[in-house]
């Protein structure tokens, strides 16, 4: 039987490139994302992908999407994002309260979910799409920076508590992306301030570079096991030191 990876927030981006990706690697992709017109768009090109609606902030539409799988090999926690750039002092605590939903209890749902599955299926992968903001934290990140903590915290915890059950936990962990949508929604649909983010900066990391990176990991021998690769473009030395070009 042909292995099944399942990649959250599939719908643009890095999940949507990790889809296309993990189906040229031989993979039945389940693709999830609310939506759900882009993932139709998408498995109409890449026949290997199934399209499911999915909200990782609500059980029942984890649930469901956990009853219709035969088998689950791979599962990629992608779905996340950043809102604002507020300083703690200003930070909306809705912000906060999104951005935790998403990307820490978002991922918590389809691991608990899907946990069960991936040790059965005898060489489990559970990959955390976590983010460099998770190792350090910056100014105006505050609660981008907290939700991304968490999120590796749990990558650890997990690491420890199934060491010994045939399943690989990795964490991914991304710098600067150029990635559909991501610094838009952050600046809640600024086009010009989402711009200015990448001004100057020479070949930032695209999705299908972390796409690679994923299936690269995912792909290694059962008993190897990549904890953590942190990948950055090379004008990215730190989260505070980016070469950028002027004029």
């Amino acid at each position: 039987m042909r292995r099944t990876a399942v990649v959250t927030g599939a719908s643009s981006g890095i999940g949507e490139a990790t889809a296309r990706r993990l189906a040229a690697e031989g993979y039945d992709v389940v693709a999830g994302a609310r939506r759900r017109d882009r993932l139709d768009e998408l498995a109409v090109k890449v026949p290997s992908i199934r399209p499911v609606t999915l909200d990782v902030t609500a059980q029942e539409s984890v649930d469901a999407l956990v009853a219709s799988l035969e088998r689950c090999d791979v599962l990629v926690n992608n779905a996340g994002g950043a809102l604002g750039l507020e300083s703690v002092a200003e930070g909306r605590p809705a912000d906060w309260q999104r951005m935790y939903d998403v990307n820490v209890l978002g991922s918590l749902r389809m691991t608990q979910a899907l946990i069960p599955k991936l040790i059965e299926s005898g060489d489990g992968v559970l990959v955390m799409l976590t983010s460099t903001a998770g190792l350090v934290s910056y100014e105006g990140g505050g609660g981008y920076c907290a939700a991304k903590h968490a999120q590796t915290s749990m990558t650890e915890t997990l690491r420890l508590e199934l060491v010994g059950q045939p399943v690989r936990i990795v964490e991914i962990a991304p710098g600067m992306v150029k990635s559909e949508g991501f610094a838009l929604t952050r600046f809640r649909g600024d086009e010009a301030a989402a711009a200015r983010v990448y001004d100057g900066v020479p070949d930032p990391l695209t999705s299908e570079d972390v796409a690679d990176a994923i299936a690269w990991c995912v792909t290694r021998p059962a008993h190897v096991n990549i904890d953590r690769m942190v990948i950055r473009p090379r004008a990215q030395a730190a989260q505070h030191k980016v070469h950028r070009i002027s004029g």
